[in-house]
């Protein structure tokens, strides 16, 4: 028997998925590629344990219903796997599937089934985000005595002002940045997407005086570099961000009781945008979002514009009788 790969077999439609399909008809982000990239080593890992076939003999017919869902099941229950997390691994599955089907219809009966697979409910925690007395605290924290502590308070107060994602703050160039004139910053978001974000006067300040201390660093350079010269990662921010909530809670020690990450940043310019009164669908276009729907989520995290909305309503006068049955059945049911 030949172990000659035909333009039907699993191997060549898994490569051709990744370097035409996704590259150069999709054109996604690295980042999606990556993640995508993940989920199949993974999954083929799995699957020569669970088959004992190694990646290269992997059949598609072998990505049946009852395979992913073992695979779905050892991400949660052996590598500790979230809902969310399992559910982007599904989605990436899905998505060869869905291509592998207009290729090879002898597969397709295996293919449906396994399309069938539902993503897992999970719950929806209320967003966390910071009131404007500890972000003031955050943002004051870095030592601007110490060149990281002068980079960490322009990056940390970019990131509150537009409301970015820090894989956007991390990849901005220094061409991105606009500083004469109407001072703002061009950002490429999620889904290659591009947006423009203006800049309060004391962002720009900072920013202005950084670069100027960068020097002469040419236009793909990254604007927020470490030591090394290089874009900085998002551990790295998530380490110098743990440092700074650390030193302003000396001030504010409710935020040791937070759980703070790069995204509460978002969270956190979206909420003070929406309670100063901006408009739901002027934060969507701020923050990237592709419909206003998601923004709605801040919405319901905000209790204080919930009161206020029901304050405007007064309540109807009614009476408070107590019920009482008028049957002696109901009276009996009522008793029990």
């Amino acid at each position: 028997m030949s172990n000659r790969a035909t333009p039907h077999s699993f191997v060549v439609l898994l490569q051709r998925y990744f370097t035409e399909y996704l590259t150069n008809q999709r054109a996604v982000s690295s980042q999606t590629i990556a993640a995508y990239r993940d989920t199949f080593r993974l999954l083929l890992g799995f699957a020569e344990r669970h088959i004992g076939k190694t990646p290269a003999s992997i059949e598609l017919r072998d990505l049946n219903s009852q395979l992913i869902l073992a695979f779905l099941d050892h991400l949660e229950r052996e590598r500790d796997n979230g809902p969310r997390s399992r559910n982007v691994r599904l989605s990436a599955i899905r998505s060869f599937l869905r291509y592998a089907s207009h290729h090879d219809v002898s597969a397709l009966a295996t293919i449906q089934r396994a399309l069938a697979i539902p993503q897992k409910r999970c719950d929806k925690p209320l967003l966390g985000f910071l009131s404007r007395e500890e972000m003031q605290a955050i943002l004051c924290a870095p030592n601007k005595q110490e060149w990281t502590g002068r980079r960490d308070r322009a990056f940390f107060t970019t990131m509150y002002n537009t409301g970015a994602r820090v894989s956007e703050l991390i990849g901005l160039r220094s061409s991105d940045v606009v500083l004469n004139g109407s001072a703002c910053i061009h950002i490429n978001g999620k889904g290659r997407k591009q947006r423009t974000v203006p800049l309060w006067r004391n962002s720009a300040s900072l920013l202005l005086a950084w670069k100027r201390e960068m020097g002469d660093a040419v236009g793909s350079a990254p604007f927020f570099p470490n030591r090394s010269g290089t874009a900085m990662t998002r551990s790295n921010v998530t380490q110098r961000l743990a440092l700074y909530v650390k030193q302003a809670a000396q001030g504010q020690p409710q935020l040791l009781e937070k759980t703070i990450s790069p995204h509460t940043f978002r969270h956190t310019t979206a909420m003070h945008l929406l309670q100063s009164g901006v408009d739901i669908a002027v934060i969507a276009l701020l923050l990237g979002h592709e419909s206003p729907t998601t923004t709605h989520m801040y919405i319901e995290a905000d209790l204080s514009m919930k009161e206020r909305a029901l304050a405007r309503l007064q309540p109807l006068q009614t009476g408070t009788t107590r019920y009482r049955p008028t049957d002696t059945l109901m009276q009996f049911l009522q008793a029990l």
